[in-house]
């Protein structure tokens, strides 16, 4: 976690990002391409360097010798008063036993312990269960009959909620809304800018999802069945159980990550058709595209702007040496829109892009994000039956409402009207 004083940070250079800039937020894109165009490789002001170039982004995700581990930054972030004290005051550090911030060989005997669920066949063997729980969402927003829904609410958080929690067996009966503020602020701590505020919130929301895993996973001892949390619980590998805090951690990472970004990808996607109706209707047109849109999509709008790593050596890229020990952050957003690699026209949506399968959107190397084919499979089944049952589905409002952070960029809200029905 990275935090900032209250006040913003002043004396940015010309070339280094600056979310304080009035609609950052809205379009981060257009500082990229003026980052990436001035100064791709620096160091910022908070001290990290900054990569913000397809082949430097792509090398760095790639490399097996960097680190993901924290504790082998000689730096210290960037803390207020405030936020050092609430820091200093918790009982333990959260987020060391998961295999996101683990190098090997921790992370390879975590991940191995879940890896089988998530491969392609047995991610496809999911398809039908989507396909119906698209279904039921999009027949309850129409059956209110008011002709419209929120995306966000009414299909791009709930099919991932759903399906996520029933991989893992968490039982039915819990507090969707409830969860869903708590990951939120949870994940907003992955965010280089941290208020006391959100810090104070971010940790009561992990205090309170961790008490509440520790009563699913007791739950769960006493009702073992045919799911992922009950294989972690009994899980051996090579005779090594899963600890406590190991357990806890892995169950919060998949839940978690097992949501939000698709919430991203179904939100920011379906937002992008609808701002490039040509792209729209030659999806609606032709579902034999629906696996390359979903790409596309990924790459034009990811769900997850940067990733980072701890340099382990010295590292020299485009002529500037980083010393071991130091954050790397890559630009994941600006290596999407890189014209280097995609193209003159990188900035544009096109659903029949060959090489959109390309983007940088789920990481690279062993840290490759472990859901990326379950996310996939969400987006085409959510984003192509909205578009071809509603063909007139169109924005109910011109303003979009995102959530204001770097890292996991989405929409809080998408309402839409829907326009004529297939149906």
């Amino acid at each position: 976690m990275t935090t900032t004083p209250d006040t913003p940070a002043t004396g940015y250079l010309p070339a280094t990002l600056n979310p304080f800039e009035p609609g950052f937020f809205d379009d981060p894109y257009a500082q990229y391409r003026a980052v990436r165009e001035q100064d791709p490789v620096h160091e910022s002001p908070i001290g990290a360097w900054l990569l913000m170039r397809y082949d430097d982004v792509s090398r760095v995700l790639r490399d097996p010798s960097l680190s993901v581990e924290e504790r082998k930054a000689n730096m210290v972030r960037p803390a207020s008063p405030e936020i050092e004290a609430m820091i200093a005051s918790r009982p333990e550090e959260r987020g060391n036993h998961s295999m996101l911030n683990l190098d090997p060989p921790d992370h390879h005997r975590l991940r191995r312990l879940v890896a089988k669920v998530f491969t392609p066949r047995t991610v496809e063997g999911l398809r039908p269960r989507v396909e119906e729980l698209v279904r039921d969402h999009l027949d309850a927003a129409a059956a209110r009959g008011t002709g419209e829904m929120d995306v966000i609410a009414d299909l791009a958080f709930p099919l991932p909620f759903v399906v996520i929690s029933e991989m893992l067996g968490i039982p039915e009966g819990h507090d969707r809304l409830q969860l869903r503020e708590w990951s939120g602020a949870i994940v907003k701590t992955f965010d280089p800018i941290l208020t006391p505020d959100e810090a104070r919130t971010a940790f009561a929301a992990s205090d309170n999802m961790w008490a509440y895993l520790d009563d699913v996973i007791a739950w769960k001892r006493d009702h073992p069945a045919d799911d992922v949390l009950s294989a972690m619980i009994a899980a051996e590998d090579e005779g090594d159980r899963l600890s406590t805090a190991e357990l806890n951690e892995q169950t919060a990472l998949l839940f978690i990550a097992g949501h939000e970004t698709t919430v991203n990808l179904i939100g920011n996607g379906t937002l992008a058709l609808l701002r490039n109706r040509d792209q729209l209707e030659v999806l609606q047109r032709d579902p034999s595209l629906d696996a390359n849109a979903i790409e596309e999509l990924l790459r034009y709008d990811s769900p997850v702007q940067m990733s980072r790593r701890v340099s382990t050596r010295t590292l020299e890229i485009d002529g500037k040496v980083i010393e071991p020990g130091l954050f790397v952050m890559t630009c994941l957003g600006a290596a999407n829109h890189d014209p280097s690699h995609f193209g003159a026209d990188a900035d544009r949506l096109d659903v029949r892009r060959p090489n959109a399968n390309e983007h940088v959107s789920f990481g690279g190397g062993f840290h490759m994000c472990l859901g990326a084919h379950l996310a996939r499979l969400e987006g085409q089944v959510a984003i192509g039956t909205l578009v071809r049952r509603y063909p007139g589905l169109t924005l109910a409002t011109d303003e979009a409402e995102w959530n204001g952070r770097m890292v996991l960029r989405g929409l809080t809200r998408l309402p839409v009207a829907f326009g004529s029905s297939d149906n």
